[in-house]
């Protein structure tokens, strides 16, 4: 027997002490869709948002609706071997009488207005099975040439075919000793400054070991150097991951002379917003790394300053001793 499928269903409802504005915005963010798109879910009976999904699938898809805003629910997806066929029972519920609602609708086939019912009166098309259908079919067409997407995207009943952030709302967790997550510009300082203070602070303390054994403080020394390396490795690899970059590219700071410029380029390039395939973004900044990063950025000017000074000296002092040559030859 296979394995039941579900189906996200939206009806237009709003989770508690939620705005009609903020859950639309909300919305259009997720589904990645402009909001006069997001406009034609509301007020039109329910309609499906995603189909065949798997059951952990579809609680994720409704954890991540429900926390935009939207009240969703998640049902059986009967439709997975879809057919036009009317079957037996919705025979019997569109030959019963429209008891429960007399809400008005139109038909999303043939527009024609009548109250809300299983089948159209006048066309005779099962309603929710033409609707899967044309869901089915949007999804299916997102390869085709843009004016068949453009008439596709001019049906009201049509849900956004956009994939929703699953990661929305969420933020990664920090983890220094790991090649997996995110990392921001300001974060990847601050912790390149920590690395190396803890660094110089700990090999000042394994040359006072090496006094007293000279073996025992060189290999603990390599240890140690070995330790920061793999460090600075999984924080610049975390950084790359921010720009939606791959981890492997910081290889890049092997090579000469492109060492240099990449590095530069890691401190330049902003974070990709939102979540991307490496994971959702990173949590904001603390205070204590801004202070951090700010502090790296002043020692990093301070040093170059000083080094361009100090090369300015020598070469004026070179000049000096050159001319008194001259002059006493």
């Amino acid at each position: 027997m296979s394995q039941l499928r579900y189906k996200i269903v939206f009806d237009g409802s709003l989770m508690p002490d939620t705005s009609m504005d903020t859950v639309k915005a909300n919305l259009a963010s997720l589904f990645k869709s402009d909001r006069a798109r997001i406009d034609t879910l509301f007020g039109r009976g329910p309609i499906a948002l995603k189909r065949d999904l798997a059951e952990d699938e579809a609680n994720q898809y409704l954890t991540v609706l429900q926390r935009a805003g939207a009240q969703a629910r998640k049902e059986p997806d009967l439709s997975a071997a879809l057919s036009l066929v009317e079957t037996d029972e919705e025979k019997a519920v569109s030959a019963a009488p429209i008891e429960q609602s007399q809400q008005a609708m139109d038909c999303p086939k043939c527009g024609h207005q009548q109250t809300v019912a299983a089948e159209c009166s006048a066309c005779g098309v099962i309603i929710e099975k033409y609707l899967a259908r044309q869901a089915t079919l949007a999804e299916s067409t997102l390869t085709q040439p843009a004016p068949i997407v453009s008439n596709l995207q001019q049906t009201p009943y049509t849900p956004p075919r956009a994939n929703i952030d699953t990661y929305a709302g969420q933020v990664g967790e920090l983890k220094v000793n790991s090649f997996n997550g995110r990392i921001g510009r300001m974060r990847y300082l601050a912790w390149s400054l920590v690395l190396m203070f803890g660094f110089t602070v700990l090999i000042a303390a394994l040359s006072a070991v090496s006094l007293l054994s000279e073996i025992l403080g060189s290999i603990l020394i390599i240890g140690a150097a070995i330790g920061m390396l793999v460090i600075s490795v999984q924080i610049g690899v975390q950084r790359l991951h921010d720009m939606g970059w791959t981890g492997w590219l910081w290889l890049l700071n092997l090579v000469p002379i492109v060492n240099s410029v990449f590095w530069i380029i890691m401190l330049v390039v902003p974070g990709t917003v939102g979540s991307n395939r490496f994971g959702p973004e990173p949590p904001p900044n603390s205070l204590a790394v801004n202070l951090l990063a700010g502090l790296f950025i002043v020692l990093m000017v301070g040093g170059l300053l000083t080094l361009f000074l100090s090369g300015f000296a020598i070469l004026a002092v070179l000049s000096m001793f050159f001319d008194q040559m001259v002059s006493g030859s």
